[in-house]
């Protein structure tokens, strides 16, 4: 088999952990980035949920896409897999994407939010999400980092998410 790509829209942007030939800025259409997933272990806990990113129904969102060998498919699926698929709050596709610098559309390995499933947050507020945000740890730290941490390293990119912004924001202290 050829080549595949992986599209990443929150920590596979600056965390993807896998090994590829190409990372291209792409949109995805159909889906938006959203705090729309509770936290139970790695961001808050079962009774103190955080809020982690997921792709969710509806706009279009923004990320890279990564060009990965295809003798590396296997390998890199299969980490993906344990990475993403943990709890079952999150569905692997198989999505086009736009690339920039020419617009060709390319098929992507993509996970999205499953809104059946017991972790699904919904479509919060800005300001929802700030309070549920706020005070929430986890094994992986605390909410709040989580939250100011992705912002960063989409604005270093020249990514913006204005929503996310607005969420960063209303938790940043002051």
């Amino acid at each position: 088999m050829g080549d595949f790509w992986v599209f990443g829209y929150g920590s596979l942007i600056w965390r993807p952990g896998f090994a590829h030939v190409e990372t291209r800025r792409a949109r995805l259409y159909g889906y938006r980035r959203s705090l729309c997933v509770y936290s139970f272990v790695h961001r808050g806990t079962r009774e103190r949920p955080g809020l982690v990113l997921g792709l969710d129904r509806g706009g279009s969102c923004i990320g890279l896409a990564y060009r990965v060998p295809g003798d590396l498919r296997e390998e890199v699926l299969a980490y993906l897999r344990e990475r993403e698929l943990v709890t079952s709050v999150y569905l692997e596709r198989m999505l086009d994407v736009r690339l920039d610098g020419g617009g060709r559309t390319v098929e992507a390995v993509a996970y999205i939010v499953d809104r059946h499933h017991e972790q699904y947050a919904g479509a919060l507020d800005a300001s929802h999400a700030a309070q549920v945000v706020r005070g929430a740890v986890g094994r992986s730290g605390n909410n709040e980092d989580y939250v100011l941490s992705s912002i960063e390293h989409l604005k270093a990119l020249g990514i913006r998410d204005h929503w996310l912004e607005e969420v960063a924001r209303q938790v940043a202290p002051s």
